[in-house]
């Protein structure tokens, strides 16, 4: 945890400080840069191969569910079916690395087929049919080409016609050499013929084609918004299987922990107060064999013992404390986290403003998130002073801890902050940090408030 606190000069504030180096040395404004950028012609070729690709993916989508469809009264209709479905999810995988290497998406993979686990081709057609990604790839190889048909004329208008208004100076002098014409022509009948030949209206022309051509990236980026949408929405992973995923990792989370605190548990048993039974057990064998022959011996040995006694009571009540402190059964977060403000090694200021108390689990990972900040504190932070709030947001129970200290912690170091995340993280609770160099140290925690039980 030290670490966590010393090593704030790391890559977060490195890249922080690239990235604004980066933006000092553009000179133009966004709006002028954005014709010739990179990413606008990237953007651009997704555009214009979107058609092309929409086409193929719906000429292959439509005639194989129609094939499929049609032969569903013979046996071969379901395979056929089912390889158009994963003709799709094939599909769907390029369309995934076309936008990620022109679009800059990241989109993760569906979930995969769920054979079952049964094995050969018939449990494969099942889990293609059944599989709610196959579908929503066929959705989208459908969805493509109407999409493509209106993006595509609408890029290729404006683009060609700013960048041609735009280089008219450059190339009018084409029309009165090649044409027989002064330049072009805007209006024509039997008596009058206008056309762009003066100066002023050339460069009238190249104005309004600089505002095509400036107007254009942003209308690409509008446009490719919609394609970002269709291909995270119907080719990435379905919001519930992304949340059995999450659950999924939750609790093996859950499960680590609770494997961890058994163990500390049980050495702490082993090394503490059983260790120290086993000796009072000796302690008084031998007492009970010296009480005839020497009783002062005896008396001192007793004494001892009873010694002993407190010791392990006291190391008993502390490893009590540590699974589920009494007083936080008895009298809530405000009295238990008053308990830990005080055996912090800096005054704590602690103020809880619960109008009712959270169910008993939410209360204890509470009580237990602020005990392991404030024990940061004591260690790492070098604070003169701290201060603990607790109080209700909505359906949210919010919690924070600042202390004065160095500052520098990072919650992606380290074992501390970031194995205090996944615990939080585990019941849907987020931990924010917000430490620069120097401090204070500000970290926040929020948690689903779910409201206790009546007995």
């Amino acid at each position: 945890m030290a670490t966590e606190y010393e090593q704030g000069y790391g890559l977060g504030s490195g890249s922080r400080y690239a990235g604004g180096a980066g933006e000092g040395r553009h000179r133009l404004p966004a709006a002028l840069r954005a014709p010739v950028e990179g990413r606008t012609w990237r953007e651009l070729a997704y555009v214009l191969l979107s058609l092309p690709i929409g086409i193929l993916l719906f000429v292959y989508a439509v005639t194989m569910v129609a094939l499929g469809a049609g032969l569903l009264v013979t046996f071969l209709g379901v395979p056929v079916l089912a390889a158009a479905l994963a003709g799709c999810r094939g599909a769907g995988a390029v369309e995934r690395a076309r936008a990620r290497g022109l679009l800059g998406l990241e989109v993760g993979e569906p979930e995969p087929l769920r054979t079952q686990g049964r094995q050969g081709f018939t449990a494969w057609i099942g889990a293609v049919l059944k599989s709610g990604a196959s579908w929503r790839s066929l959705l989208y190889a459908v969805l493509r080409l109407p999409w493509a048909v209106f993006s595509f004329p609408v890029v290729v208008t404006f683009w060609s016609v700013g960048w041609s208004l735009l280089t008219y100076p450059l190339w009018f002098w084409v029309f009165p050499l090649y044409g027989g014409q002064g330049g072009i022509q805007l209006y024509g009948d039997e008596q009058h013929q206008i056309y762009v030949d003066n100066p002023f209206e050339i460069t009238v022309t190249a104005l309004v084609g600089l505002l095509f051509t400036i107007a254009t990236p942003w209308i690409v980026r509008a446009l490719t918004t919609v394609d970002r949408v269709m291909v995270h929405g119907l080719l990435g992973p379905s919001r519930l299987a992304t949340r059995v995923v999450e659950l999924e990792s939750d609790r093996g989370v859950v499960v680590d922990t609770a494997a961890a605190d058994l163990r500390r548990i049980e050495r702490d048993l082993h090394d503490g107060a059983q260790a120290r039974l086993v000796a009072l057990a000796m302690d008084l064998g031998l007492a009970k064999e010296k009480v005839k022959e020497d009783p002062r011996a005896a008396a001192r040995m007793v004494d001892e013992a009873h010694g002993e006694v407190k010791t392990a009571l006291q190391e008993l009540r502390d490893l009590a404390r540590g699974i589920h402190p009494a007083v936080l059964t008895d009298r809530g977060l405000d009295a238990a986290l008053s308990a830990v403000a005080s055996r912090c090694t800096v005054p704590v200021q602690v103020e809880v403003d619960l109008a009712e108390r959270p169910a008993p689990a939410i209360e204890g990972i509470a009580y237990f998130s602020v005990s392991e900040l404030l024990q940061n504190v004591s260690k790492h932070a070098r604070a003169t002073r701290a201060a603990v709030e607790v109080w209700r947001a909505g359906n949210r129970l919010m919690l924070q801890v600042v202390d004065d200290g160095v500052g520098g912690a990072d919650g992606s170091r380290g074992s501390g902050l970031a194995g205090l995340a996944e615990r939080l993280d585990a019941v849907d609770g987020v931990l924010v940090v917000d430490s620069p160099p120097g401090g204070p140290t500000r970290i926040t925690a929020e948690l689903p408030w779910r409201t206790a039980r009546m007995p």
